[in-house]
């Protein structure tokens, strides 16, 4: 049935996806004393970038754009929405520029299943079908660390702007417009480990979600990035690009958001359509 090839097409787009490697949780900011006057100062940089993270805790669904270049994929252009409440959805249309037209696929999370679609030469390898499925409630803790995709389920790129809170040098840089809107833009250079310092501070559900997310840099064997944040007028974050270098490449992706707090509605592809790679598995190993 071409199975082998089958994950290995899948684990491709999943170790993309995974680049976008998200963490639950948001910093606290911290408040800024009044100057003489009773006039407001402005907010130093890290003040700043503490304050659009914090503000990250509201966001209960979002969409955005990624583009850039991760590890051993190269260059990735994709747009998403995500639900986080009440239950956790999602919905990706991802292209790896570097493949060809096998390059492009369309991921969706619902109901606690990932669906993996939208490729023609996926298809010919499935008798036709055009969607392949893993039930993410079915699988064990470590076939659930292994799937392709299955690391998204618990990430968000709205919490993970709030990274650069764990940076020691934030400066700002200037004013820039982005997507017709004004921003200030802000840079620092964030460490795995300093991370982990800035995590001790959160309750234990929060750290164990930000640490399960720095694995995904572990794997790409980053230690270290750049982070740029474009933080808008209303102190929610528009922009942010991570630059750093992996194992297998360079990573420099940049996500921009779209809208925040609006309806999204993700809907799992027919079952006619869908290849369960679970299912099959399993009858493979019972044969």
């Amino acid at each position: 049935m071409g199975t082998s090839v089958r994950h290995a097409r899948v684990r491709t787009v999943g170790a993309g996806l995974a680049a976008v490697a998200l963490a639950a949780g948001a910093v606290s900011c911290s408040s800024e004393s009044k100057g003489e006057g009773g006039e407001s100062p402005k907010m130093s940089p890290a003040a700043a970038v503490a304050k659009a993270a914090k503000n990250s805790d509201d966001i209960t669904s979002l969409r955005y754009r990624m583009k850039g270049e991760v590890p051993e994929e190269g260059r990735i252009k994709a747009e998403a929405s995500m639900s986080m409440k009440p239950e956790l959805a999602m919905s990706m249309k991802m292209t790896a520029l570097d493949q060809g037209a096998d390059g492009s696929v369309e991921i969706r999370l619902v109901d606690k299943a990932m669906y993996i679609g939208g490729n023609a030469e996926m298809a010919k390898e499935m008798d036709g079908k055009s969607w392949m499925k893993f039930d993410l409630s079915a699988l064990g803790a470590d076939e659930l660390g292994a799937a392709p995709g299955a690391d998204a389920a618990e990430q968000n790129p709205a919490t993970e702007s709030t990274f650069l809170t764990g940076a020691e040098d934030v400066k700002e840089i200037g004013t820039e417009e982005v997507d017709g809107v004004e921003t200030t833009r802000y840079r620092g250079t964030v460490t795995l480990d300093s991370l982990r310092d800035s995590f001790k501070k959160e309750d234990k559900e929060t750290r164990e979600k930000r640490e399960k997310s720095l694995k995904q840099y572990e794997k790409m064997g980053i230690d270290e990035f750049t982070m740029d944040m474009w933080i808008d007028g209303e102190d929610h974050t528009k922009q942010f690009r991570m630059k750093g270098k992996g194992d297998d490449g360079p990573l420099d992706l940049t996500i921009t958001f779209l809208d925040y707090n609006k309806p999204v509605t993700v809907k799992a592809p027919p079952a006619k359509d869908t290849f369960d790679l679970a299912e099959a598995m399993s009858e493979l190993e019972n044969s």
